[in-house]
């Protein structure tokens, strides 16, 4: 007979034999669309994203809403369930399932092309730069030079307010109007252009600094794969595109109305496969980060 400690070994083994089985596996994300399937793998690193996504996703969550904004040459926003059967635009981009998640900055983890970040709200609603509930995005961005690329870290968010202080002193009442009537008639990129173009006299007036650092790995990533530079350490990035990056750019190049908002509806559906990691390193050359 044996004894009742042996059958509690047993027990025991098996069950870490699961869990090892378990630690193995991943997620494997596959958003389905009218223009194609986009697969994602979502990061270790950001576990609050992460997991909120997966619950999100294996609830339903995210079936039948459409990518609500887009703009090519940056990026594919979906994830509002204000999307879903609404015929009222002006609440598109509003929605959430009405919590936000703190914020998971990793400096390793970048806005290049394929990255996928957690919309947000501005920084004058939200200071802790917490992410939507739902809400998430794609980079398509562009590849820069290095001239390029060193207008592209200039902290915008910054720029445009002290910008609109400055415009509102005595003697700059006709930069005043020349930005309003950029403003009204919607002429962003003439808008942006104008307002860089005041960097060194707000730099040297406020005394402020409104370059960012950018590293070695933005800089090589930035000139070769491309991406959003500008919104590095604005938001979180949580996870990667390892297949379907074509399906991203069909989407971008959409045509689109007002807001960005594609003419022709963009509809998706979520799937979640769980496979080893092994399979996912090698049919979708993703490597995971080594543990430290």
């Amino acid at each position: 007979m044996k004894h009742p400690g042996s059958y509690f070994f047993v027990i025991i083994t098996h069950l870490c034999i699961l869990l090892s089985c378990e630690s193995d596996k991943d997620h494997l994300v596959t958003l389905k669309t009218n223009y194609g399937n986009i697969k994602l793998i979502l990061f270790d690193q950001t576990p609050k994203h992460k997991d909120n996504f997966l619950k999100l996703a294996e609830k339903g969550f995210y079936d039948s809403l459409l990518f609500h904004r887009v703009i090519d040459n940056f990026m594919i926003q979906t994830g509002d369930p204000n999307t879903k059967g609404n015929t009222d635009l002006s609440t598109f981009g509003k929605g959430g399932p009405g919590y936000t998640i703190p914020p998971e900055f990793n400096p390793e983890l970048i806005h290049a092309k394929g990255m996928i970040g957690a919309a947000r709200m501005g920084d004058n609603v939200n200071p802790k730069k917490e992410s939507n509930g739902s809400q998430f995005y794609i980079i398509e961005g562009v590849v820069f030079t290095e001239e390029t690329l060193m207008e592209a870290r200039v902290n915008m968010t910054e720029l445009y307010k002290y910008f609109g202080n400055l415009i509102q002193r005595s003697g700059y009442q006709e930069l005043n109007s020349q930005y309003m009537q950029l403003q009204s008639e919607n002429k962003l990129d003439e808008l942006r252009k104008l307002i860089l173009s005041y960097k060194d006299v707000i730099e040297e007036d406020y005394d402020i600094e409104l370059d960012l650092p950018l590293s070695q790995k933005q800089i090589e990533t930035y000139t070769t794969i491309g991406g959003a530079p500008h919104l590095d350490g604005e938001y979180t990035v949580f996870g990667k595109v390892v297949e379907g990056m074509e399906v991203v750019e069909k989407i971008a190049a959409a045509e689109t109305r007002h807001g960005d908002r594609p003419v022709e509806d963009i509809i998706m559906t979520v799937e979640v496969d769980k496979i080893s990691r092994q399979k996912i390193e090698t049919e979708y050359d993703y490597k995971y980060p080594v543990a430290k």
